[in-house]
């Protein structure tokens, strides 16, 4: 067991309105509660001797009292918020995006001692936007409990065509593009290369956007909305490939997931995607036109990819498997927090 179990953790969650971090606190809380460490959300918890900031927070004077207590900040960055600048998504959205773009590089510059990027696309993204800060840093992905998703376990995969699956928390706004790359290559997989395939989707949709998705789109689709964390282990065993819809991407923890539970993953090469899709564990090609301001992609070329994997399948399931072992595992990842905080 790596890091010191004298530790006790203030968690800040990320700021409201910007996804959700349930998901990363419960895998580290739980994960920490095993090796001894204790943790809070309190800031003013005089045993706390180490804060981690998930994205950001407003409550700046209380990390500068922390600090002159000689407590540790280490902040964990995603990526930078850049969607609203290329597609409208409302006018409060906006300013929430852009105000929460300045507190979390404010604290990155002025109050964390230690940064954590989800990825070394992350880190790019940040040094290139707002300049090296000169702190130590580290790359830690997003890891999973393995024994939870697994390709062990209850599946329904159908045998009498091939199943691509989506898995996003929500789709409007301005992620709504990767639900159309999805259809367009259910499409292509039919039309072009002749194989029986059909979409499930997960996620929260608005109607007017399924409604145009089906309209213009002749591909099954199933519409599974919104599930509980639990039923998506089983969802990705009753998959053939997971597309990655994504743009941009930190370190898409849907990703990870998939690959852990055998499930090969299809995607562009945008953000973070290169650096998780290794070893033989899916396909990814090149987007074909400028990510950042949203052309469209080279559907064809990711739709010959997956022909492979589909035709392909067993070895591509095996290897996102081998992969999630190597990588991604819960216990590695919160070894390498633990080591971000001990390091001098």
């Amino acid at each position: 067991m790596t890091g010191k179990t004298h530790h006790k953790i203030c968690l800040v969650p990320k700021l409201k309105g910007l996804g959700g971090t349930a998901s990363f606190q419960a895998k580290l809380t739980g994960n920490l509660s095993t090796r001894g460490i204790e943790y809070t959300y309190d800031l003013s918890d005089p045993g706390v001797d180490v804060i981690l900031v998930v994205g950001g927070t407003r409550r700046f004077r209380d990390l500068d009292l922390a600090r002159q207590r000689g407590v540790l900040i280490v902040q964990r960055l995603d990526g930078i918020n850049w969607l609203h600048r290329k597609r409208y998504t409302g006018v409060r959205h906006f300013l929430r995006a852009e105000i929460n773009n300045w507190i979390i590089a404010h604290i990155r510059c002025s109050l964390a001692d230690r940064i954590v990027y989800q990825s070394q696309f992350v880190r790019e993204w940040w040094e290139e936007r707002y300049s090296d800060p000169g702190k130590p840093a580290f790359i830690i992905h997003n890891g999973v409990d393995l024994g939870l998703y697994t390709p062990k376990g209850p599946r329904e995969l159908p045998v009498d065509h091939f199943r691509l699956l989506l898995v996003e928390g929500r789709l409007g706004g301005g992620y709504h593009m990767g639900l159309e790359n999805a259809a367009l290559l259910t499409g292509q997989l039919q039309h072009r290369h002749h194989l029986p395939v059909s979409l499930r989707v997960v996620g929260e949709a608005p109607n007017r956007l399924k409604n145009q998705i089906t309209e213009k789109n002749t591909c099954e689709i199933e519409w599974m909305g919104v599930v509980s964390r639990g039923e998506i282990p089983e969802l990705d065993r009753s998959a053939h490939a997971f597309f990655s819809a994504d743009l941009n991407a930190a370190c898409p923890n849907a990703v990870i997931e998939a690959l852990a539970c055998g499930l090969p993953v299809v995607a562009f090469d945008t953000g973070a995607v290169r650096e998780l899709v290794t070893g033989g564990s899916g396909r990814i090609v090149p987007y074909g036109g400028n990510v950042w301001r949203l052309e469209p992609p080279d559907v064809p070329a990711l739709a010959d990819a997956c022909v492979d994997v589909l035709k392909n399948n067993g070895k591509y399931r095996q290897a996102a498997r081998a992969l999630a072992e190597k990588r991604f595992s819960l216990d590695e990842m919160v070894d390498r927090y633990c080591k971000a905080w001990d390091s001098i």
